[in-house]
C-alpha cells in the first residue's frame, strides 16, 4: 500500500540570528525542521519512516545546497537508511539530546533562541504521539563528501493528535 506523506513546510534555526552575549560562540549550529501532513490513513510508524525516507525532500545534505536529485541525506546514502535505522525514543530523551547539543560550550543560550527552540523544537517532541532517533549507520553508509557535520543529530516527530510528521535535524557545520 502507497503511503504519501505532503510536505508542509521547513521552519529554520540558525543560531548565527542570535546574539551571544560576551563574544560567547554559537558554533555554527543550526535546527532545520521539514513538516509533512500525514495520509488520511494513518498508516504505522514504520510505514510512516519509510514514506519519509522516499519523500524527496528527504534527500537533502544540509550544508546548504537544497534537495538533490541524487540520494544523499545528510552525510549518507539515502538507501542505505532504512525504518530500521530509527530507535523510538521518549520525550526526555530527545529533549536532552537536543538540549545537551545546544548548549554545548554555553549553557546560558539568548532568551530570543532559548524560546524559539522550546516552541519549535521542545514542545513538539512532547506533543509527538511518538518520537524516533536516527541511530549509528555503517561507516560505507557514508556519501563521497561526509562527514561535513561536526554534530548531526536527526528525529522524527509522529504527531498522530495534529496529524504531521517532522524531520527535525540539529547540526553544526
Amino acid at each position: 500500500m502507497h503511503h504519501s506523506l505532503t510536505y508542509w513546510d521547513s521552519p529554520f534555526i540558525n543560531f548565527r540570528d542570535f546574539d551571544f552575549p560576551d563574544g560567547r560562540s554559537h558554533g555554527y549550529r543550526w535546527v532545520h525542521i521539514k513538516r509533512f501532513h500525514l495520509p488520511a490513513d494513518m498508516p504505522a510508524d514504520r510505514d510512516l519512516l519509510a514514506a519519509l525516507i522516499a519523500h524527496p525532500e528527504f534527500r537533502d545534505t544540509y550544508d546548504g545546497a537544497g534537495v538533490w536529485l541524487e540520494a544523499r541525506h545528510g552525510q549518507w546514502w539515502a538507501d542505505r537508511i532504512t525504518p530500521g535505522a530509527y530507535a523510538a525514543v521518549d520525550a526526555s530523551t530527545a529533549i536532552s539530546t537536543i538540549h545537551t547539543w545546544a548548549t554545548d560550550g554555553d549553557p546560558l543560550l539568548p532568551r530570543g533562541l532559548d524560546a524559539r527552540l522550546r516552541q519549535s523544537v521542545y514542545t513538539p517532541i512532547r506533543r509527538a504521539t511518538s518520537r524516533y532517533a536516527l541511530g549509528a549507520l555503517p561507516e560505507d553508509a557514508r556519501h563521497d563528501y561526509g562527514p561535513i557535520h561536526t554534530e548531526f543529530h536527526e528525529l522524527v516527530l509522529i504527531d498522530r493528535h495534529l496529524g504531521t510528521l517532522a524531520l527535525l535535524v540539529a547540526a553544526d557545520d
